[in-house]
C-alpha cells in the first residue's frame, strides 16, 4: 500500500496533541508538512510559558506515548481498548491550517464571494479546483494537522509568594490558547495537565487554587486533571489511564460534531458555486454527485474515528456506488488527470471498505469485495479506460492483491498465526449456507503474494513484449506516435513505457521487475513453508531460484534448493522433467560458490538415462570436477533413496537353506541405468552387507582379462573366488576413517568397469560359519578418482511385485520363486554327534535333595573342546514361584583337577542358568558324566531343563555345533492329609474361680527354648484327640520312619511374641510306629490320632485361642541298588511337613461333652451296662441354669435325672450321669466299631450293621437327652467327647455304642448275639 498517496489509507484514529513537554524523540514529534501557500496562511497557536523539564511530566508524557494506538492491528479483537489515539507532543507551538483560504493574488473575489478551506475543490489555491473529487490531503488534516484534544502541561508554583502569579500566569496562557482555537474556527477540545511542587502543600488549599484557575479558563472539571508529587509508577499510571479514557470521550464527541457537520452540508442537495468561477480548462465545476461522494467519504472516515466501522461501511459504499456511476466517473474523459484521480479515489475506498470488513470479521465478505472492485475496475478500464491487454493493467492487479496482503497483515488476524497452521477461514455464518468458490474464501497472505507474483510476470512479459518506437523517451519520438502511445498504454501509478522498460542504450535504469517478483515469491514461500505446503513451497522455490540466477545471486540460489533438491518429492514422484530442472539451476550455482560434493553428486544422478540428455555435455562422472582444482579431495556419502541412482543392485542366494561348514552360492547383480553415450563408471570397489554369521563380501577392482567371464547381450557373467581377509592383511580404504571396527572379510578380485546399459552378474561362493538367519542388506558401490571419492549406497529390497532373476548362464534366465525372500539364507547346524545321555525318574519329591547324572559320549572321530549349559526354567505360572539355583561338576574319573570345579547357577525369577562350562577337550568314544545337584525343593512345581553341549572340531574352528537334549523334572508332594479335631474330657478338675491363687499347674513343659524358669500355667485345661489321615502319592513305596504334629503358633495375630505363650500344649501320639518304619503303599491311606493337652496361661484368658499345627513325616526311599549302596541310600531320611489347617480352642460359649463308657463288658455279656456321663462347662463369668431331660426309649432302659435344672456357677463345670442298659439287638444285624473309619456293608429297615478289621460288633442307639439354657431357652448341642459316642448327621442328636461281642475274623456271616 506504499504505492498510494500518504495518508490516504491510514487506519483514522483520535489525534491527541500535547503541549509544554519537549518530545523525548523526534518521532513523537509534531511536525507537519505543509504546502508553502498553506503554511503561509496557517494559525500559530502558541503558549507563553517556558516547556517543562520536571522529571514528573517526562514520565507521564512517556506513559501517554506508549499507549499511541497507531501500529495496533485493524481488528475488532483490540477493540476492548477503552481509548485510542495517536499521540503527538509539541513543545509550545503548533500550527492550524486556516479555516478559510484567501485568493491568491491577482485574483479579486466577486461581489458575494465566500471563501473556503485550502482542502476544498471551491478554493483556487486548491489543486482539486475547480473539479475534483477529494484527495489525500484532507484525511492528513484530521490526522497530523487538527488534533482532536490539545493537552497542556503546567507547573504549580509552591513559593507562597509566587503562587497568585503563577497561577494568574496559567489562567492567561490557557485563555490565550482558547481564544486562538476560537478563532480558528476549529471546536478542538483543550484539556490541562496541573504538576504539583513536591516540597509544596497539599491540602485543601492546592484544591482552591485549581478551582480558582478552572473558573478562570472557564475550563470543564473534566478537562482539569492534577498530578501529585512523589506518585509511584502504579499510582502515575492509574492517573494517565483515567485522564485518557476522559479525554477520549471528549475526541469522540469533536469527531460526532465534525460527521453531523458533513450529513447537513450532503442534505442540502445543492452545489455549492466556488469562490471564484473557473476561466481555464473545461471551466466545469464539480457536480453534485461528485459532492455526494466527497460528502459520503468524509462520513464514512469520521466514523472510523469513532470506531463505528458499520456505518463507516455503508457510507464507504454509498461513495462507491456514486463515483462510478454515469454521473462521476464515466463523464470523466480517459485523458484527463481527474480519470486516474478518480480510479484512485475508487481504490482508496474499496480498500477501506474491505478494512472495515476484516475489522468485524467478515473474512470471505472482504474477499468478494476485493473481487467485486477488481472486476468493476477491469469493466471500466475496457470501456473507458485504455484496456487491460498493457503492462499498466497488470501492475494493477499485482499491486492489488498486494494490498489484500497488506491489509490482512495489518489487521494481525489470529487465526492466521504459523503455529495454528490454517490455509483459509471459514466463512462466516451468514454465508456459509452459499455455495462459495475456493478462492472466495480468506486464504493466508502468501496466497495474495504468490497471485501477485503472476500478475508482475505478466507485466515484465507485456513490458518486453512493447515495441522498440514505443519504448523511446519522448524527445526522440515523433509527435504522432507519441499521442498514438498515449491513447495504447494505461499508466496509472506506473512509469511511462520509456521508463518502464527502456532501451538498452539509454543511461538510466528501468523498473526493476526481478527484484519486485524475488519479494513478492520470498513473502508467499515464506508464509507457505511455515504452514508446511511443500509442494508449493517447492513451487515457488523454483520460481525464486530462477529470478535468483538473472541477478547471479549463486550463493541464495544453493541455499535456497538445496533442501529442495535433497527432499525432493518430484523425484520419488517421477516427474524428472522438474527434478531434472531443480538439478540443473543447482548445479550451476553450486559450481560457482565451489559446493564441489553437490557436483559430484548432481553429475551422478542426472547420469540416469530418465533425465533429458543435455546436447554437447559430457556425461563422465570421473570427469565432473575436471575444471576444477579442489583444495581437499571430497568424499561424497549417497544413502539409497537420495538421488536417483544410475545403477542398480540385487543379490539372490540361489538356495533356501544351507548348513554350517559348506558353501552357498549366490549372485550379485550390478545394472547401469546410464545414458548410451555416457562413459564407463570404473568402479574401485563394491561391498555387500549382511545382517547375520555371514562376513562383509568385498570385490575390488582388477583391470585385467578373465578367461571365466561370459557374455552375452548386455549380460555379462563373473564368477568370483572369495577368500577371508583379516584386518592386519586388509589394505586401507577411504572408509576406514569411519569403520575401524570391522573384522574379518571375504574378499574376491575382478574388473568392476560397468558400461552403460550393460548388467555385471558376479558369481559368488559364500562359506557358511554358523547356523542362524542370513539376509542382505545393502550394497556399497565405491568411484574412487584423483579428484573425488564416491560411495553409493543400496538397499536391497525384496517388494512383492520384484521379480529375481538366476543367471545359469548369460543367455538363460530363471525366476526364483519361493516362501522366502531370495535375499535369506537359513543356514542349518552341522549335525552334532555329541550324544547326551541320562535316567531321569519320573517323579520327585518335595523336601528332598536331587541329584542327576547325565552322560555326554563323543561319537566324533576327532576330539572336541566342549562347554556345557544348562537351563531350568519352571513350567507354573504362578508368579511365586521361582526356579531354584543348583551347581554342575563333572564327575568322570579321567577328568583333570580342573574340570572338577563346579559352577552354580544364577537364577533370575522363573530361569536357573549355567552357561559356558567349559567340560574340556572330550576324546573319541570318550564319555565325561556331568553331575546336577539340586536343593531341597519345598514346593510342588514342574520345571524344564535344557542342556546344551556346544562345541567345534579342531579340523573346522570357524563352525560351532550345538546338541541340545530336553527333560522334564516333575517334583511332587509324596504326601498328603486331612485333619480332624475331636473333643474329650480333661480328667484333672476345673480351678475354682474363687481361689485361683491355689490351682496347681499343669505339668507340661514350656514351648520356649531358654533357659528361663518354667512358666506357671493356671488357666483353664482341655483335651483334644487329632485324628490324621495321610495318603502316600508317590509313584513308588515309601518307608515313613518318624510322625509328629508340631505347634507352628499359638498367639493370636497382632500379638507381640516375647514373653511367655498365652497357651502351652501337650502332644503325644497313641499308635507308636514300629522301630524299622512303616511301608507306605502307593496311593493308600494311613490313620494315626495325636492326644493333645493345652492350658491358658491365666484363668482370666478364657477366649478362644487360635492353634495353628503342622504334621511333620520323615520318610526314606527303599534302596533299588546293589546291597553295597543300600545303606548309604538308607542314611538319606527326608522331612515333609504338611500344615494343618487353624483349629480354635477355648471359648467362652457353654460346651456340653459326652461320654461313655461300659460298666459290664466281656465274652459272656452280650448287653452291657453304659455310663453315659454329661458334662456342663461354662468358660463365662454368668451364673448358667440348665435344664437336662431325657426321653424314655423302647431302645433301653436308664436311670438318672428325667427332668432336672443344674446350675453351673462361672468358671466351672458339673456333671449328670445316666446309666443305660439296652432291652435287645438290631433286627437285621450289627454294626463293628472301628479305630475312627467306618465302612458300611449293608442295611437293613431300621438299625444300620457296619464292620471294621480288627473291630467290635454291636449297634447304635440314640439317647434322646436335651439340655436347654434356662435363660435364652437355647437347646445346646452334645458334642461327642469318648469313642462310642458320635453325632447323628442326618436326625440330629448323638449316638451311642452298644458292643455285642467281638467280630468274626474270618468274615462269616454275623449269628444271633
Amino acid at each position: 500500500m506504499d504505492d498510494y498517496p500518504r495518508g490516504s489509507l491510514d487506519h483514522n484514529i483520535p489525534f491527541l496533541l500535547t503541549l509544554g513537554v519537549s518530545p523525548p524523540n523526534s518521532s513523537s514529534a509534531h511536525n507537519p508538512e505543509l504546502s508553502k501557500s498553506i503554511k503561509d496562511q496557517a494559525i500559530q497557536v502558541q503558549s507563553d510559558l517556558p516547556t517543562l523539564d520536571l522529571p514528573p511530566a517526562q514520565a507521564l508524557l512517556h506513559y501517554i506515548q506508549e499507549r499511541d494506538a497507531s501500529n495496533l492491528p485493524c481488528i475488532a479483537y483490540e477493540h476492548q481498548l477503552r481509548y485510542r489515539f495517536r499521540v503527538k507532543s509539541a513543545e509550545r507551538s503548533f500550527l492550524l491550517p486556516p479555516r478559510r483560504a484567501r485568493l491568491p493574488e491577482g485574483i479579486e473575489a466577486p461581489p458575494g464571494a465566500v471563501l473556503h478551506s485550502p482542502f476544498s475543490p471551491l478554493t483556487p489555491i486548491s489543486p482539486l479546483y475547480p473539479d475534483g473529487l477529494i484527495d489525500a490531503q484532507w484525511t492528513l488534516k484530521h490526522q497530523e494537522l487538527i488534533p482532536s484534544v490539545v493537552l497542556c502541561f503546567y507547573n504549580l508554583v509552591s513559593d507562597p509568594t509566587q503562587t497568585t502569579l503563577g497561577d494568574n500566569q496559567i489562567k492567561s496562557d490557557v485563555n490565550k490558547l482558547r481564544n486562538l482555537l476560537i478563532q480558528a474556527g476549529y471546536k478542538i477540545k483543550l484539556a490541562i495537565v496541573l504538576l504539583s511542587d513536591p516540597v509544596g502543600d497539599h491540602t485543601e488549599y492546592l484544591q482552591d487554587r485549581i478551582e480558582n484557575i478552572r473558573r478562570g479558563c472557564a475550563l470543564d472539571p473534566k478537562s482539569v486533571f492534577l498530578m501529585p508529587p512523589n506518585e509511584t509508577h502504579e499510582d502515575l499510571a492509574r492517573m494517565a489511564e483515567n485522564m485518557l479514557i476522559t479525554l477520549y470521550g471528549a475526541a469522540m464527541e469533536y469527531y460526532k460534531e465534525l460527521g453531523r457537520h458533513s450529513r447537513k452540508k450532503r442534505g442540502r442537495g445543492v452545489a455549492p458555486p466556488p469562490t471564484v468561477p473557473p476561466t481555464t480548462g473545461t471551466s466545469q465545476t464539480l457536480s453534485l454527485a461528485g459532492w455526494n461522494v466527497r460528502y459520503d467519504f468524509k462520513s464514512a472516515v469520521l466514523a472510523e474515528y469513532r470506531l463505528e466501522m458499520e456505518n463507516a461501511l455503508r457510507s464507504y459504499e454509498q461513495a462507491y456506488e456514486n463515483l462510478l456511476s454515469s454521473e462521476v466517473v464515466e463523464l470523466i474523459p480517459s485523458w484527463s488527470p481527474r480519470w486516474n484521480e478518480a480510479r484512485l479515489l475508487a481504490d482508496v475506498i474499496a480498500i477501506r471498505s474491505i478494512r472495515c470488513l476484516l475489522w468485524g470479521a467478515q473474512n470471505s465478505a472482504a474477499v468478494r469485495r476485493w473481487q467485486f472492485h477488481r472486476e468493476r475496475m477491469a469493466d471500466l478500464v475496457e470501456r473507458l479506460g485504455r484496456g487491460t491487454s498493457n503492462y499498466g493493467w497488470e501492475a494493477w492487479e499485482a499491486r492489488w492483491a498486494i494490498v489484500m496482503a497488506n491489509l490482512m497483515e495489518k489487521a494481525g488476524i489470529p487465526e492466521f498465526d504459523p503455529a495454528e497452521m490454517r490455509l483459509y477461514l471459514i466463512p462466516e455464518k451468514n454465508i456459509l449456507g452459499e455455495r462459495l468458490q475456493p478462492w472466495e474464501f480468506l486464504h493466508h497472505t502468501g496466497y495474495w503474494y504468490r497471485l501477485a507474483s503472476r500478475h508482475l510476470y505478466a507485466r515484465r512479459a507485456r513490458a518486453r513484449a512493447m515495441p522498440e518506437d514505443d519504448r523511446r523517451p519522448p524527445g526522440s519520438s515523433p509527435a504522432s506516435h507519441i499521442a498514438s502511445r498515449g491513447f495504447t498504454y494505461d499508466t496509472f501509478m506506473c512509469p511511462e513505457p520509456h521508463e518502464e522498460f527502456p532501451l538498452e542504450h539509454m543511461s538510466y535504469q528501468g523498473v526493476d521487475h526481478n527484484g519486485m517478483i524475488i519479494d513478492c515469491l520470498s513473502r508467499a514461500l515464506r508464509e507457505f513453508k511455515q504452514r508446511d505446503q511443500i509442494r508449493l513451497a517447492a513451487e515457488l522455490s523454483l520460481e525464486l531460484a530462477r529470478e535468483l540466477n538473472l541477478r547471479q545471486e549463486w550463493a541464495k540460489v544453493v541455499e535456497l534448493l538445496r533442501p529442495i533438491w535433497q527432499n525432493m518429492a518430484f523425484r520419488k514422484e517421477r516427474w524428472p522433467t522438474l527434478a531434472e530442472e531443480v538439478s540443473w539451476n543447482l548445479r550451476t550455482a553450486a559450481s560457482k560458490v565451489g559446493e564441489l560434493a553437490d557436483v559430484v553428486t548432481i553429475d551422478w544422478e542426472l547420469l540416469d538415462r530418465g533425465f533429458t540428455k543435455r546436447k554437447n555435455w559430457q556425461y563422465d562422472i570421473a570427469k565432473s570436477l575436471q575444471s576444477t582444482t579442489p583444495e581437499t579431495k571430497p568424499l561424497i556419502n549417497i544413502a539409497d533413496g537420495q538421488i536417483i541412482s544410475p545403477i542398480s543392485a540385487t543379490f539372490v542366494f540361489r538356495d533356501e537353506e544351507g548348513k554350517a561348514g559348506q558353501t552357498t552360492r549366490a549372485q550379485l547383480c550390478l545394472c547401469s541405468n546410464a545414458h548410451a553415450e555416457s562413459a564407463p563408471i570404473p568402479f574401485s570397489r563394491i561391498e555387500v552387507r549382511f545382517n547375520g554369521s555371514i562376513n562383509t563380501l568385498v570385490l575390488k577392482h582388477k583391470a585385467e582379462e578373465d578367461n571365466r567371464r561370459q557374455k552375452h547381450g548386455t549380460i555379462v557373467l563373473c564368477p568370483v573366488s572369495l577368500e577371508d581377509v583379516t584386518p592386519n592383511d586388509r589394505e586401507p580404504t577411504t572408509e576406514d576413517s569411519t569403520e575401524d571396527d570391522r573384522g574379518t572379510e571375504l574378499q574376491g578380485t575382478t574388473d568392476l568397469t560397468l558400461p552403460p546399459g550393460q548388467t555385471l552378474v558376479f558369481v559368488l561362493d559364500i562359506p557358511l560359519r554358523e547356523q542362524g538367519e542370513v539376509t542382505a542388506l545393502s550394497v556399497i558401490a565405491s568411484l574412487e578418482t584423483e579428484s573425488f571419492d564416491l560411495h553409493q549406497s543400496l538397499k536391497l529390497r525384496d517388494m512383492p511385485n520384484m521379480t529375481h532373476i538366476w543367471y545359469p548362464t548369460p543367455s538363460t534366465r530363471k525366476r526364483i520363486t519361493r516362501p522366502v525372500s531370495p535375499l535369506s539364507l537359513r543356514i542349518l547346524p552341522r549335525p552334532p554327534k555329541m550324544e547326551i545321555k541320562s535316567e531321569i525318574k519320573e517323579q520327585y519329591y518335595t523336601n528332598e535333595a536331587i541329584t542327576l547324572d547325565f552322560d555326554i559320549y563323543n561319537a566324533e572321530d576327532v576330539e572336541a573342546p566342549s562347554k556345557f549349559d544348562a537351563l531350568l526354567f519352571c513350567d507354573e505360572d504362578e508368579a511365586s514361584l521361582t526356579a531354584p539355583s543348583f551347581t554342575v561338576e563333572v564327575v568322570s574319573e579321567d577328568s583333570n583337577e580342573d574340570n572338577k570345579k563346579s559352577s552354580t547357577s544364577s537364577s533370575s525369577g522363573r530361569e536357573s542358568k549355567v552357561s559356558s562350562y567349559f567340560l574340556g577337550d572330550i576324546q573319541p568314544s570318550n564319555t565325561t558324566t556331568v553331575r546336577l545337584s539340586f536343593p531341597p525343593i519345598e514346593r510342588p512345581s514342574r520345571y524344564e531343563l535344557t542342556l546344551r553341549v556346544v562345541y567345534h572340531l579342531p579340523t573346522n574352528p570357524g563352525t560351532t555345533i550345538i546338541q541340545t537334549a530336553v527333560y522334564q523334572l516333575n517334583v511332587f508332594n509324596p504326601f498328603e492329609a486331612n485333619y480332624e479335631l475331636l473333643p474329650r474330657v480333661h480328667p484333672d478338675p476345673w480351678p475354682s474361680f474363687f481361689d485361683a491363687e491355689g490351682i496347681q499347674p499343669l505339668s507340661l513343659p514350656s514351648q520356649e527354648d531358654n533357659d528361663e524358669a518354667v512358666v506357671s500355667y493356671k488357666g483353664l485345661t482341655q483335651s483334644w484327640s487329632l485324628l490324621t489321615r495321610y495318603a502316600s502319592f508317590a509313584s513308588e513305596d515309601l518307608k515313613v520312619v518318624d510322625l509328629d504334629v508340631k505347634v507352628l503358633r499359638q498367639s493370636q495375630p497382632g500379638q507381640q511374641s516375647h514373653g511367655p505363650q498365652p497357651m502351652t500344649c501337650l502332644i503325644t501320639r497313641r499308635d507308636p510306629l514300629p522301630d524299622q518304619g512303616k511301608l507306605v503303599k502307593p496311593h493308600t491311606i494311613e490313620t494315626t490320632s495325636f492326644d493333645i493337652v493345652a492350658q491358658k496361661l491365666s484363668l482370666d484368658d478364657r477366649g478362644p485361642a487360635p492353634l495353628d499345627l503342622a504334621m511333620v513325616i520323615r520318610w526314606k526311599r527303599i534302596p533299588t541298588s546293589s546291597p553295597e549302596q543300600d545303606g548309604e541310600e538308607e542314611e538319606v531320611i527326608n522331612t515333609t511337613t504338611l500344615p494343618c489347617p487353624r483349629f480354635s480352642l477355648f471359648g467362652i460359649e457353654p460346651r456340653v461333652l459326652a461320654q461313655v463308657s461300659y460298666l459290664s463288658e466281656g465274652p459272656d455279656s452280650l448287653t452291657p451296662l453304659i455310663l453315659l456321663r454329661v458334662i456342663i462347662e461354662n468358660a463365662s463369668n454368668h451364673f448358667l441354669t440348665f435344664g437336662v431331660s431325657m426321653d424314655t426309649s423302647d431302645e433301653f432302659a436308664f436311670s438318672g435325672p428325667k427332668l432336672s435344672a443344674v446350675s453351673v456357677l462361672p468358671v466351672s463345670r458339673r456333671e449328670v450321669e445316666y446309666r443305660i442298659l439296652p432291652t435287645g439287638l438290631a433286627p437285621n444285624g450289627s454294626e463293628e466299631k472301628g479305630e475312627g473309619i467306618k465302612v458300611e456293608v449293608d442295611g437293613g429297615d431300621g438299625n444300620r450293621e457296619k464292620k471294621k478289621d480288627g473291630g467290635e460288633r454291636g449297634y447304635w442307639i440314640k439317647p434322646g437327652l436335651t439340655v436347654r439354657d434356662k435363660y435364652f431357652q437355647k437347646v445346646l448341642r452334645v458334642i461327642p467327647a469318648s469313642e462310642g459316642v458320635k453325632l447323628d448327621a442326618k436326625e440330629g442328636g448323638f449316638l451311642v455304642w452298644v458292643p455285642t461281642g467281638a467280630s468274626d475274623e474270618d468274615g462269616g456271616e454275623d449269628g444271633d448275639v
